[in-house]
């Protein structure tokens, strides 16, 4: 196109004028090509990102609920990043071509240098390819708490090469999404506060069962955790004898990022009650029966060591 224009004003000016262009006519020209493929450039880039916007406000708005707000969230920032990054590549090639650098044999090198680097950088391409399928399917999200790759935190980016993870520490993880092969999300719409609870063999199990129903009904109605809690506790009921205790399993539906405040919570509040009601949460202990005497009755001995 630009040789056409050339060529054309050429013919113009050796039929009027008798001359063609002079050499810095066409060093004029072409930073003028050059400067108005940088404006349009920064034109259709703003112009894009304007409507991407306008576009994730609308999305936001029709959402029903925070998880799909999340999900729009982080594929917008996904499609800014795609959108700047094709606008600047192709910009830069049209100025060289405009600039008289053929970008044909740069293309061709590039590809043959591609193949070549995507054999030398097979976990980049595995980086970005997991990124890709993990946003299709929805798996992660900017403001999830996750378990990937050993780490655990909140998620505050996600980009096709990586995911930066906060954990409770403080301490900023970048896991490349080439080595997540599970994630463990735990943010998506409830999850379950699971109770462990040891109590004494002398223990009545049917009052500490009606003690844990009454501290679960309380904490639906408590002013800052009621709103959080779903539904009722379930009892699943004894799950071991342990050496020095009966250990009960239970869980508490919660919303999701709550199990464990709601927990810490339970247990307070049961303890309270299990003091109220004189139920005994025991320590380790050993029964020693002495050897001249079997119909000795046993003493029971403490983690110290006192009868």
């Amino acid at each position: 196109m630009r040789s056409m224009f050339q060529e054309t004003l050429n013919e113009i000016l050796k039929s009027h004028f008798g001359a063609a262009v002079p050499m810095w006519a066409t060093v004029v020209f072409s930073l003028f090509n050059v400067v108005l493929i940088l404006g349009l450039a920064w034109f259709v880039r703003v112009l894009i990102m304007r409507s991407i916007r306008v576009l994730q406000s609308r999305l936001s708005l029709a959402s029903h609920d925070d998880e799909e707000k999340k999900r729009v969230e982080t594929l917008v920032r996904v499609f800014r990043y795609v959108t700047s990054v094709t606008i600047v590549v192709v910009t830069i090639m049209l100025a060289m071509s405009e600039m008289g650098v053929s970008i044909a044999p740069l293309l061709a090198t590039a590809g043959v240098a591609g193949i070549a680097i995507g054999f030398g950088a097979q976990s980049v391409v595995k980086d970005y390819f997991t990124g890709i399928v993990m946003l299709l399917e929805n798996q992660i999200r900017q403001g999830d708490i996750v378990e990937v790759a050993g780490k655990a935190g909140f998620v505050e980016e996600v980009t096709l090469r990586y995911v930066r993870l906060r954990d409770y520490q403080g301490s900023v993880h970048f896991v490349p999404n080439g080595v997540i092969t599970t994630v463990t999300n735990l943010s998506r719409n409830f999850a379950f506060a699971v109770i462990d609870i040891g109590v004494s063999y002398r223990a009545d199990l049917d009052q500490v069962f009606n003690i844990m129903r009454d501290v679960s009904g309380a904490l639906r109605h408590d002013p800052v955790f009621g709103e959080r809690v779903l539904d009722d506790i379930e009892i699943a009921g004894v799950d071991q004898w342990a050496d020095s205790a009966v250990m009960i399993k239970a869980r508490i539906k919660v919303v999701a990022l709550w199990h464990g405040p709601i927990r810490r919570e339970y247990l307070r509040q049961l303890k309270v009650a299990f003091d109220a009601n004189n139920i005994e949460i025991p320590f380790p202990q050993r029964v020693i029966y002495s050897k001249d005497d079997k119909k000795e009755t046993p003493k029971e001995v403490s983690r110290d060591g006192e009868s």
